[in-house]
């Protein structure tokens, strides 16, 4: 079970953690899970080109080391990365110390100050230890395009009927989202493009 769109009690839950991005402008802030990848992370990075738009790309530890021009054309580019772990870890399926020790190989190969928890799920106790060195991102808006039981309409739909100025959605540059990514991605950066929103990499100090 998931939510497309993250429900106010659960924000209320962990008010430390980042749901949405305060901006006085019409800016949305489009993030992608799970890469890079050789083929797909590209078609994304090209595709955000066509619209001039930004995203930040939470990235696998283990695929950075596999993919490393592909992370640096995402920094050329103008995105953001961040760190998603080292090998896709579930925070609450897996011991603490061993989590915690994930993220900070990811670390040697993923420097940045943002992190996401795969799945969105974390301990408190991993949160209060991470937070000493990462500002932890969630979302505000899921694609859903993870989902093979959904069709690459319904996750457009999710998107265009969720986000607004300031939402942080996420898609994922990986093979299971792609047949629904690839459909998905091109005509919701038309529809922000119609509205007049800009889309924006997170950055923070």
């Amino acid at each position: 079970m998931y939510f497309v769109k993250t429900p106010w009690w659960l924000r209320s839950v962990y008010p430390s953690l980042t749901w949405k991005i305060p901006t006085k402008e019409n800016q949305v802030f489009l993030t992608f899970d799970d890469g890079p990848h050789k083929t797909i992370t590209p078609f994304v990075l090209n595709t955000l080109k066509k619209y001039n738009a930004k995203a930040t790309f939470f990235c696998i530890g283990k695929n950075v080391e596999s993919n490393p021009a592909i992370v640096k054309q995402i920094l050329n580019e103008g995105h953001s990365i961040g760190n998603h772990t080292y090998n896709h870890l579930n925070g609450w399926k897996t011991n603490n110390e061993v989590y915690l020790k994930d993220v900070m190989k990811a670390k040697e190969v993923i420097h940045s100050k943002l992190f996401r928890p795969p799945y969105g799920r974390i301990r408190r106790y991993q949160i209060q230890h991470i937070q000493k060195s990462f500002d932890i991102i969630m979302w505000g808006v899921l694609s859903g395009d993870f989902d093979v039981s959904l069709s690459p309409q319904q996750c457009l739909q999710y998107v265009v009927e969720n986000t607004k100025p300031g939402s942080v959605v996420v898609f994922h540059d990986s093979e299971k989202a792609f047949s629904r990514l690839e459909y998905v991605l091109p005509k919701a950066l038309q529809y922000f493009h119609e509205k007049g929103w800009k889309c924006k990499q997170i950055e923070f100090a």
